[in-house]
């Protein structure tokens, strides 16, 4: 009964992650477009080694639940190659949610780290999360980084690489309390 509540999270996520649509490059250019407009995202494009962007993560549970997505991994500017992320969770959680994410590495140790081929975020990993056109409130308090998107206000924290990561955020839909990534696995294979 388990292993099934699993497998249907899990293809909820996958739906919601848009899995069966090919992915085209105008959905990895929009994204990076979208992270673009944030400033609190606009120092990580000048100053990073790379970056992976997934244009849609689904995630969806019911007490049992589970992410996915994939996305592309760039260094200088190019692609060098794909990424999937998966994420099984257990707990309090109701819902389902789509959204945009995008991890900077700050060196070449850890683009690396995430390019070896298999990677996951600690338990302690979060995301800031950004609005598009709005400014966001990013803070670090040791192993975290946590952020509260709102209206502007003029008065802005920094997002800060955190063993050589940041990861942000954008929601594109749904309804869903939790917002770890905390044990996101990763896969990397490189370009062809």
């Amino acid at each position: 009964m388990k292993n099934r509540i699993i497998l249907i999270a899990l293809i909820a996520a996958f739906l919601l992650a848009g899995t069966t649509v090919p992915a085209l490059a105008d959905k990895y250019e929009d994204t990076i477009a979208v992270f673009k407009k944030s400033e609190a995202v606009q120092p990580f494009f000048k100053n990073c080694y790379g970056y992976a962007v997934f244009p849609t993560v689904g995630k969806a549970g019911i007490g049992i639940g589970g992410s996915y997505g994939t996305g592309q991994v760039y260094r200088g500017g190019k692609v060098t190659g794909e990424t999937s992320l998966i994420k099984a969770t257990v707990g309090f959680q109701l819902g389902g949610q789509a959204f945009s994410q995008m991890i900077f590495f700050e060196d070449k140790r850890a683009y690396d780290e995430f390019t070896s081929g298999e990677f996951e975020f600690d338990a302690a990993a979060s995301a800031v999360a950004i609005t598009a056109g709005v400014q966001a409130k990013a803070g670090t308090e040791g192993a975290t980084a946590s952020a509260t998107a709102g209206p502007a206000t003029g008065a802005q924290a920094k997002a800060a690489y955190h063993k050589g990561m940041v990861v942000f955020v954008h929601a594109k839909g749904g309804l869903m309390y939790e917002a770890a990534i905390g044990g996101q696995k990763f896969s990397f294979k490189p370009k062809q």
